[in-house]
């Protein structure tokens, strides 16, 4: 049996001094499990926190899972970390941690919350595995990356959940590995003209049906789908067609499984141990403990872990509100306000803020985004401001008002004109994306066509001109999986998207008004370059709800860059209808949501040059006679 020894650590003062401070950005790379050679002898490196246990030893393949015969020894210097190196032990064999509380009595087994490789779920174990040798080939991309990324260059994400996207159904219906995802779906990123990718989330997570926002293994992808030299490929694979790679992480709160970090060391460790503060009542899970300082280094060094041992691009952190307000989800009575009697969370606030100055100051290029859905300010306002820090924000209140509005009868909208309109009043107070996101085509709430009103003409119709006024409005972009093939019924985790409606011309249609839509907002500088900039933007016409209709200018560094958009949400034809313009001269329609190779129904727009005439109107001394088709929107530009 191979023995332990105490002698062998890579612990320093350093760490110690940064690990109690909360300061430890790279946890990773001392704690967990680690293959080193010391005096001539390989082993393996274990160390773990759990400053409340009796005793801690490793359990595992190698020792038949038998408590105490390797056990691991608490180090002095007041970190709380066990630690030990277990002599000729190798790769691939699956491990825990047996211990024993504070109490004494019965032990438990643990996973180890910094395990870089899990079994496949069900299973829970720990493997002993090095993500260290993977050989990158995104040189050029890391090197440009800050540019790619910049807020004046396109942020057009497509949002996706790995394990249903595609599906091989002739074997069973499972799920395509990361390299098999990381070819298919490169390629149709690329032919959509997209440019990022967001997963949602990879991170261990025991549930399926949680969709991975219920954490297990904060520093290990999930195995369902491979290694971690796997997905270290499927992101090499997005860089090397040129996309960016965004994953969803959840530092909010973590699942209570017992083989996790509920009650690591037997004591409230991780968590808060009142239930007013450890509990989160909304999803039944536990809520971490930001004022402890190891708590947050253990958050923040798993975010830099992403970017440095993965080479993600981007993190989406979700539930950002959850974190923001002590009293999220809670009733009168049912939380304990700050210590100045307020509900924010002070200790949440402080956390973020150092999460974004870390990894912000250490990864060139990347982008933080919160998922916040409150009015909470200066979400994406650098910290020495007085912000979060964030590079974005998630519009969530664009997202509920814009659905809102689009499931109303058009004979009804006039009377909710403010739902479309009240979006751009607030539009550049943070730099936002505009998500059409997976939470809105789950729980019964319906897919986006079937959100929809009218007859199935009608409903394509609705959709193509909700996902070009999307295009057309200031803000980054976002749309799950699916709702660029109009996909019909809802999300299913467990099932492929229904590819098979491409058989139908009006779902080819849509899919086909998303490329076009991609590519000129990618193509065209005034569609994004002023995103996040006021500048970037003016009203023609806002005031216009007797006609369900808004009409706007995308402003680029030049007049001859501009883009005139008419959003025309009526269902009827609408001729003669006149629109100001800045400047004399011909304009050419270059495109329109009811073209027919969209599968819409006007071909008298279909990029036709129309000259302005000496009509002053909408305060302006020129202007255009338009023909709108109904449900529409058309983007045209000066010639």
């Amino acid at each position: 049996m191979s023995r332990v020894r105490y002698d062998i650590s890579p612990w320093g003062e350093t760490d110690t001094y940064l690990f109690k401070e909360g300061t430890h950005t790279h946890i990773y790379e001392i704690l967990g499990s680690h293959l080193i050679e010391r005096d001539g002898v390989r082993g393996v490196y274990f160390a773990v926190w759990a400053p409340n246990a009796q005793a801690v030893s490793v359990i595992g393949d190698f020792n038949a899972y038998t408590p105490g015969v390797h056990p691991l020894k608490l180090r002095i210097d007041g970190t709380g970390v066990w630690e030990g190196f277990i002599e000729n032990l190798g790769e691939g064999p699956t491990y825990k941690y047996h211990i024993t509380p504070p109490q004494g009595g019965e032990g438990f087994d643990k996973i180890d919350p910094l395990g870089f490789h899990f079994e496949t779920p069900p299973k829970t174990a720990t493997k002993i595995h090095s993500i260290e040798g993977y050989e990158w080939e995104d040189g050029a991309w890391m090197q440009r990356r800050h540019e790619i990324n910049a807020h004046d260059k396109p942020v057009n994400i497509y949002e996706v959940h790995l394990g249903s996207w595609r599906r091989k159904v002739e074997e069973g219906n499972r799920p395509l590995s990361y390299r098999e995802a990381a070819e298919e779906l490169a390629r149709y990123l690329v032919e959509m003209n997209y440019t990022h990718l967001e997963l949602m989330p990879i991170t261990e997570f025991p549930f399926e049906g949680s969709w991975g926002y219920q954490v297990t293994g904060y520093f290990a992808p999930t195995a369902r789908y491979g290694t971690p030299h796997d997905f270290m490929a499927f992101v090499d694979t997005m860089h090397r067609h040129g996309i960016g790679v965004i994953m969803d992480w959840v530092p909010s709160h973590f699942v209570t499984d017992g083989h996790g970090l509920i009650r690591y060391d037997g004591t409230s460790l991780y968590e808060h141990e009142d239930p007013r503060q450890g509990f989160h009542p909304e999803w039944g899970s536990a809520i971490f403990n930001y004022g402890r300082n190891e708590v947050r280094a253990f958050l923040v060094s798993s975010a830099m872990f992403w970017f440095q041992k993965y080479h993600i691009d981007g993190i989406r952190v979700d539930a950002v509100a959850s974190m923001l307000y002590l009293d999220y989800a809670r009733k009168e009575g049912e939380w304990i306000p700050n210590k100045f009697g307020g509900n924010e969370n002070l200790e949440a606030i402080q956390f973020l803020r150092q999460l974004n100055e870390s990894v912000y100051r250490e990864n060139k290029g990347i982008m933080m985004m919160a998922e916040e859905s409150t009015a909470f300010p200066m979400v994406s306002r650098p910290v020495y401001l007085g912000g979060l820090g964030f590079g974005y924000k998630w519009n969530m209140g664009w997202m509920h008002d814009t659905l809102e509005y689009f499931q109303l009868d058009p004979i009804h909208r006039k009377h909710h004109h403010h739902q479309l309109t009240f979006s751009f009043v607030y539009m550049y107070q943070e730099n936002y994306v505009l998500p059409l996101s997976h939470d809105e085509v789950v729980h019964m709430k319906g897919s986006l066509i079937n959100k929809m009103p009218g007859d199935d003409e009608k409903k394509f119709a609705n959709l193509r001109s909700l996902l070009a006024y999307m295009s057309a409005h200031p803000g980054k972009k976002l749309l799950f999986m699916g709702g660029e093939i109009a996909q019909w019924r809802e999300w299913n985790y467990k099932e492929s998207l229904d590819w098979d409606l491409l058989d139908n011309p009006k779902n080819r249609g849509v899919q086909q008004l998303v490329r076009e839509l991609n590519a000129l907002y990618r193509d065209e500088g005034a569609l994004h370059r002023y995103d996040c900039e006021a500048k970037g933007f003016e009203w023609i016409d806002e005031l216009d709800y007797q006609s369900n209709l808004i009409s706007f200018l995308r402003k680029g560094d030049e007049s001859d860059d501009d883009i005139l958009v008419v959003c025309h949400f009526a269902d009827t034809v609408r001729e003669g209808y006149r629109i100001g313009v800045p400047e004399a001269g011909e304009y050419e329609t270059i495109f329109s949501s009811q073209w027919k190779r969209f599968g819409g129904w006007d071909e008298t727009n279909e990029y036709a040059t129309l000259h302005t005439e000496a009509v002053p109107t909408h305060g302006r001394e020129h202007s255009l006679s338009l023909r709108l088709p109904p449900l529409s929107v058309l983007f045209m530009k000066r010639s």
